[in-house]
């Protein structure tokens, strides 16, 4: 190489270093000044709106405490309809915040593979410039230098050129990671748009159920006191008719071992052990474990066929997410007269346990077989099957078992259920 194209080289290579630099301060991504405004927005609107839902949640459960009349139940259902239309709103925004940083993280993908592509270039320039240099005898670069002091100034180039292509490559390996971390981040905030589209697709079949369900109650009671009541106690003989023939059913279902799906699970800790979470955010509990006093044990007329309660009941607010209360696979799910919509989660991590929900909104949008998380939404709360008001029933079972009885999957009632308030 000529001492003349040696500095041409020199030349453009810095000029290229250069531009690359310039291109690397300027390709970071950042949000317009409008779009971070409007972000800020949306996220002080979804806190406004969290704090309303929460006031109006202290007003649902005082409510709920009072005594079970009409005009407390028409007040608890009004009440949980403007929860749900401000969740509603909540859930728009935070679609509307997603999006936004979807769109966002989409240009800082597209600016670091820009970078990336800049980088590569330089090392390529710089692998050829090196190429060059070792493909020339000492000798030859001896003859073409002017001086020896030439000579040394060319060989401390060739230095600094081997070290900014160590540093180009290290600063391509961060952006590969860097582009691996976006991409991780875009696919995860597109799954919480979706979940999100999902969440609020059944919240807006929760308020259409629960503004049904008021209307219905009003057109049922005539606005009656009396009538009212008379509705509580045919849907407690409607209790106990279906879980008397349930127990009946369970005894052949086990004599004869006709078991659709069956758990059992390992030896478990003491009581008191913090296994789980709790499946809602209210943990106002409106019956609990056993022979309760709406249970009424060994009375024929008891709301359960004499039997004793099998798990524990809370009340949230018709609508309210259903969280799993640990991680496991759904293995069950179904609906029936005396469950309403129900689904089961058996927990590998937890002793084989299995916890069960019903009376939801609707069936889980979740098939037997999904591998959930602790926290996952399941459902939404509701009151469907046999039931005086909306809340969530929740079982835990260290034996489960399901099985057939004509179109119905129904599974075991209050043997194998242990008290889920031991594990909470």
């Amino acid at each position: 190489m000529s001492k003349i194209k040696f500095f041409k080289f020199a030349l453009s290579f810095c000029i290229l270093t250069f531009a690359f630099l310039i291109f690397g301060a300027s390709s970071v991504h950042a949000l317009t000044a409008a779009d971070q405004e409007k972000i800020k927005q949306l996220r002080e609107q979804i806190e406004a709106l969290e704090e309303q839902k929460e006031q109006l949640q202290k007003t649902i459960a005082k409510t709920a405490a009072e005594a079970n009349t009409l005009k407390n139940q028409i007040d608890q259902l009004k009440n949980s309809i403007t929860k749900l239309q401000l969740q509603i709103q909540q859930t728009e925004r935070k679609i509307s915040q997603t999006a936004l940083e979807i769109v966002d993280t989409e240009e800082t993908i597209y600016d670091t593979q820009k970078e990336m592509d800049a980088q590569r270039a330089v090392i390529s320039d710089l692998l050829l410039y090196l190429h060059k240099r070792d493909n020339e005898s000492l000798v030859g670069v001896l003859l073409k230098s002017a001086s020896l002091s030439d000579y040394f100034n060319h060989e401390q180039y060739v230095l600094t050129v081997n070290q900014k292509l160590l540093g180009v490559i290290n600063d391509l390996k961060e952006a590969e990671q860097e582009l691996g971390h976006h991409k991780n981040n875009l696919e995860s905030k597109k799954q919480d748009l979706e979940s999100l589209k999902r969440e609020q697709s059944a919240q807006k079949v929760s308020l259409s159920g629960v503004q049904a369900d008021k209307d219905q109650l009003l057109k049922v009671t005539k606005g009656q006191e009396a009538q009212y009541q008379k509705m509580l106690a045919d849907i407690e003989i409607k209790q106990n008719v279906f879980f008397t023939q349930m127990r009946e059913l369970e005894t052949q279902i086990i004599q004869g071992g006709l078991y659709i799906v069956r758990v059992k699970a390992d030896p478990l800790p003491r009581k008191g052990t913090k296994l789980f979470s709790w499946p809602e955010t209210s943990r106002r509990i409106t019956q609990g474990y056993g022979c309760t006093s709406y249970a009424r044990c060994g009375s024929r007329r008891g709301a359960y066929g004499g039997a004793p309660h099998n798990g524990i009941d809370i009340a949230s607010g018709h609508g309210s997410p259903i969280y799993t209360i640990g991680d496991g696979e759904i293995i069950a799910n179904g609906k029936n007269d005396g469950w309403g919509n129900w689904v089961a989660i058996k927990h590998p991590n937890h002793y084989n346990l299995v916890s069960l929900y019903a009376h939801m909104s609707s069936l889980s949008f979740l098939p037997v077989g999904t591998q959930i998380k602790a926290g996952s939404i399941i459902g939404y709360e509701g009151k469907t099957g046999h039931v005086t008001g909306s809340h969530l029933h929740l079982s835990l079972y260290k034996e489960f078992f399901t099985y057939v009885n004509g179109d119905d999957l129904l599974f075991n009632y209050f043997e194998g259920s242990i008290n889920p308030m031991g594990y909470l």
